[in-house]
């Protein structure tokens, strides 16, 4: 599950493109996410923030100078005040830990006890070899991480289009009944059904293309009414994201929501 979101489109065969009718239609022309050469780049880049080389890496880009996402740092800390304790994390399709690197010297001790990353094999056997710590672990699936702890928070950045069947992840995720649940850098549109394109990724970050998700908003928030109040909604942090382009043509948006448990306010 990788992020990757720019609406500058560098070239006009790269973004967002098609309405296809099933994930099967899409995956026929995709490239995959699971690719290895995605996971050496990301590796790469990652490796050098860990060891001070560099600051910030985003979908497997290195830059000088960290972007902080303000508004997701406001959610957590928010939260860990509310639990007035720190927090368990769990970072739900979060590569080996840019999202931690981004945020963990804002945050601090404080704010969270662990960060525990769920994503593909391949991720957790190079993350678990590479990057875990006291702090920052990584799982194969959201219950073999509850085998080990009681996640507070799940964030879910950038992640979620990237699954076949993501309504039904969701409804999984209500179910757990978290005290929090952020989404953040998702993708959006104002139709009334959720729109399945290909993504394709300009060469200079990475060769890949694979299916991804445009959701309705409110068939995407539906899941949680039930059993959570919706706090705050969270613009994208990344210049260039509150537009994004299908069919070169400007057909979206990114954003996130912020979700507390009914629970906490009764």
């Amino acid at each position: 599950m990788f992020k990757l979101f720019s609406s500058k489109r560098k070239e006009a065969q790269y973004g967002w493109f098609g309405n296809y009718a099933s994930w099967k239609d899409a995956a026929i022309l995709a490239g995959g996410y699971d690719s290895g050469n995605i996971l050496r780049k990301t590796k790469d880049a990652l490796l050098q923030v860990k060891n001070g080389t560099a600051v910030y890496e985003r979908d497997s880009v290195i830059f000088d100078k960290i972007e902080y996402p303000f508004p997701l740092i406001s959610c957590l800390l928010r939260s860990a005040a509310l639990s007035k304790r720190p927090l368990h994390i769990l970072d739900f399709g979060g590569s080996l830990g840019s999202t931690y690197y981004q945020v963990k010297d804002f945050i601090g001790a404080d704010c969270c006890a662990s960060w525990n990353i769920v994503e593909q094999e391949h991720y957790v056997n190079c993350g678990k070899q590479n990057f875990e710590d006291d702090r920052l672990k990584f799982y194969h699936s959201i219950d073999a991480c509850l085998q080990d702890k009681k996640i507070d928070l799940i964030l879910i950045s950038g992640s979620i289009q990237y699954l076949e069947e993501p309504h039904l992840m969701l409804e999984k995720m209500a179910a757990y009944n978290f005290d929090f649940v952020v989404f953040d850098r998702t993708p959006f549109h104002d139709q009334a059904a959720d729109r399945l394109t290909l993504q394709t990724v300009p060469p200079e970050i990475y060769e890949a293309s694979y299916p991804s998700w445009f959701f309705a908003i409110d068939k995407f928030l539906n899941h949680f009414k039930l059993n959570y109040k919706i706090v705050s909604e969270l613009p994208s942090y990344v210049e260039g994201e509150t537009v994004m382009f299908i069919d070169n043509k400007p057909a979206g948006f990114n954003k996130g929501f912020y979700l507390i448990n009914r629970s906490l306010h009764a």
